[in-house]
């Protein structure tokens, strides 16, 4: 897989197929059991070749698709053909007059399948604006923890940059951070939707200069005066000293609550009011509103649940049974919100920091088709959130790379067509003859709206390859390649307007005839995370769907397809290696949280699938298959089977799967621990071989955006649940299994899924 790593690092891209299967009317697509599709990482740092070109691309005067290395060049005639539909374009005099052989513009330079155009560049650069929305039905602790991180964030951020603040209890609180005097704030009823129009006159926008009496309110330009907006919404510069002095005096809601009862929240109100206080004075900037919640909204619109303890907060089986009383209303308002924010070009983060729910799932929608952030933990102490809220103000080279006001849109041969995007994104709704009639995500467009997105941010593309009549009809085609261009208009993080362009080539070929050429292109890895996503996908959207079915009718079929077997001989079947792991893969999807939701409230399911939409293939199959490395004193750290049978009892164990990462010692180390033996001068090997997983989870998170959590645990111990659920249960499912620590479960080992998928092939 090496070689597909090799192509991710040159474009950003990950395709299952790599050779493209093509099928006649009359056959079975190959592809209908993994879609040809990409996962493309929109700004991944690329290699030291890729360009930043200082003027404007040169486009197709037909399809508008940009000038690329697979270009047909006439250099006489100064005429260069569109790959995508083959029309003849005229260089403009700028090119003309010194291209040829020896001299190309760096477009066409054969590496440069990934360029950048820079669009605009600013004397100086719009500020970015930030709006923090602070729950304060907390307890004194968690409002102090939450205060402190705050400050810290504060100070990271440049002079430049803007900011407001609003609080919320059972009333929302916005603050005009410009009034010298003293704190100085508006109210408003938490259990009333607030339009843009009651919002601008309640907070007296227009006392000084009239309201206008026709068109948009829309920022200095349409109808709002800088002055008044600077109220709210002013740099950092000039309200460091208020903005600190009300986070400073925060204090919890002093509304008493009934022993019985939840505190009054009105999370959604909040959130509509921030969202028509930058709709109306920074609309399409650079904008994001970050919310920090500790509990479920209880109250006014997006409630999640009502104000009664003993009213439980929804389940997955009370969604599957239609039974959330407050579910669908709560999606529908945060559908609505969602598609206000997009309209503005705005983001939404969510920290949400509590042991019980506070309503992602509900929230997902709004959060995910703005590009935002969503981070789920149990405390504002946590050093999950901690370690997670510093990245997103830090500048420098291990930044998030934040990216604002992005539009995406492809190109492609006219026999691929885009049934959709799974990922951070919202539709356009730019139909055309690119787009499927099988919608997959956000389909029936082949432009989609990014208003955040950062240099991890990955989209999956799903295609739809168009049947051939015959056999004959394919043979007789003049190519044998596809295309297919991306291009992504965005706002970098130095305030620059940039385009990049990404251009791709992929060979066909018949997928019945050439099965060894369709295995050699399998990014097996990349089949996975496609797979996952799809999974998880439609169980959102399929109210009868079932995921394991599903999965294993796929696996089936395609290992029918590649298999090497003898009919009816189970010990026959065989794999090339292109595609030997998938099984694997396939079987850690079956047990993953995303099709297993047992356990898991719809919070968490939620926060799980928004980071699997969002990132890329490498991360996401951590996600799928974690990863357990060893680390003894007689050997070097060393990466070993996910099974119970590597369990030791002189041997330390670091599980990462992603969302969390486990060091577990065994029963020898623990009880040398316990000893203190690292603390002695004769024993250093043992000091440290304890601190060498620390070392390399510090590496991880320090890397790793939200932080994951860290759980450290012993053999034997109560927390070594979340090492042995992620074990493959090597055993015959009825007994305690190998190795050194007993499991009991009813999931079937990987051997015993191998051998029946075996069995179901050769039949």
């Amino acid at each position: 897989m090496a070689e597909f790593g090799e192509l991710e690092a040159q474009d950003g891209v990950r395709m299952p197929w790599n050779i493209i299967p093509v099928a006649t009317k009359k056959e079975q697509a190959i592809d209908s059991e993994v879609p040809v599709s990409a996962i493309y990482t929109l700004l991944k740092p690329l290699k030291s070749h890729s360009l930043l070109l200082p003027y404007s691309p040169l486009r197709c005067r037909t399809c508008r698709s940009v000038l690329n290395p697979y270009s047909v060049v006439d250099f006489s005639a100064s005429i260069w053909g569109c790959p995508f539909c083959f029309n003849r374009n005229p260089f403009p005099q700028n090119y003309s007059s010194s291209i040829g052989d020896n001299s190309l513009p760096p477009e066409l330079f054969p590496n440069a399948t990934t360029v950048e155009y820079l669009c605009d560049s600013f004397s100086s650069p719009p500020s970015p604006v930030f709006v923090f929305v602070v729950d304060t039905c907390l307890i004194y602790e968690e409002l102090d923890f939450l205060k402190s991180s705050l400050l810290q964030a504060l100070d990271l951020l440049p002079d430049t940059s803007v900011v407001g603040l609003i609080t919320f209890d059972s009333l929302v609180r916005v603050y005009e951070l410009g009034f010298p005097h003293c704190t100085k704030s508006y109210f408003f009823h938490g259990k009333k939707d607030c339009t843009k129009d009651e919002l601008l006159d309640q907070l007296s926008f227009f006392v000084k200069n009239p309201k206008p009496s026709s068109g948009v309110i829309a920022g200095v330009r349409d109808g709002l005066s800088s002055d008044d907006i600077a109220r709210f919404l002013l740099p950092v510069s000039d309200c460091q000293f208020a903005l600190h002095s009300v986070i400073e005096e925060l204090e919890s809601s002093p509304w008493l609550v009934a022993a019985d009862h939840r505190p009054v929240r009105c999370t959604g109100a909040a959130l509509r009011i921030a969202a028509g206080l930058l709709g109306a004075c920074f609309p399409g900037s650079a904008a994001r509103i970050m919310a920090f919640i500790g509990g479920p909204s209880t109250g006014g619109p997006g409630a999640i649940v009502s104000g009664e303890l003993s009213d439980p907060i929804r389940s997955h089986k009370d969604i599957d049974k239609d039974s959330a009383l407050y579910y669908h209303k709560a999606v529908e308002f945060y559908e609505t919100l969602a598609k206000q924010l997009v309209h503005q070009g705005h983001v939404l983060d969510v920290f949400a920091c509590s042991v019980d729910q506070v309503g992602i799932a509900e929230l997902k929608v709004a959060v995910e088709q703005t590009g935002g952030f969503v981070v789920l933990a149990e405390s504002f102490g946590h050093s999950v959130f901690r370690d997670s809220l510093k990245p997103v103000f830090q500048s420098g080279e291990n930044d998030l790379g934040l990216s604002s006001c992005g539009i995406f849109e492809i190109n492609c041969s006219k026999d691929i067509k885009v049934q959709g995007i799974i990922g951070p994104c919202a539709s356009l709704e730019k139909k055309g003859p690119l787009c499927s009639d099988t919608a997959v995500g956000q389909g029936h467009t082949s432009a989609w709206k990014m208003c955040g997105f950062d240099k991890n941010t990955s989209i999956c593309l799903v295609f739809e390859v168009a049947k051939r009549d015959t056999a004959e009809i394919v043979l007789q085609s003049q190519s044998n390649q596809f295309y297919f261009q991306f291009l992504t208009y965005y706002q970098h993080s130095n305030g620059q307007t940039r385009l990049r362009v990404t251009t791709l080539s992929r060979r066909w070929v018949m997928g019945t005839e050439s099965l060894q050429e369709l295995s050699n292109g399998f990014d097996q890895e990349a089949a996975a995370v496609v797979m996952a996503r799809l999974i998880s996908f439609k169980m959102e959207t399929q109210l009868e769907f079932d995921p394991q079915r599903w999965v294993d009718k796929a696996l089936i079929n395609l290992c029918t397809w590649f298999g090497d077997y003898q009919k009816g001989d189970p010990s026959s079947f065989s794999l090339s290696s292109q595609l030997s792991i998938f099984p694997q893969f396939v079987f850690h999807l079956r047990r993953s949280q995303f099709v297993q939701v047992f356990n898991n409230s719809p919070d968490e399911t939620a926060y799980f699938r928004m980071l699997l939409y969002r990132e890329n293939v490498s991360n996401s199959i951590v996600m799928i298959q974690p990863s357990l490395v060893a680390f003894s004193l007689h050997s070097q750290p060393e990466p070993i089977l996910l099974d119970v049978a590597s369990i030791a009892a002189d041997r330390i164990l670091l599980l990462d799967s992603y969302f969390t990462i486990v060091i577990f010692h065994g029963s020898n180390i623990a009880q040398w621990r316990k000893a203190g033996y690292h603390n002695q001068p004769e024993h250093k090997a043992f000091q440290h071989l304890l601190q060498s997983p620390r070392d390399y989870t510090d590496t991880i998170i320090s890397e790793r955006f939200p932080s994951p959590r860290l759980v450290i645990c012993d053999q034997y111990g109560s927390q070594a649940r979340f090492l042995l659920a992620k074990l493959n249960p090597s055993d015959d499912g009825n007994a305690p299994f190998s190795g050194e620590s007993n499991v009991f479960t009813d999931d079937v080992s990987l051997s015993v899924f191998l051998d029946h998928l075996r069995r179901l092939i050769v039949h």
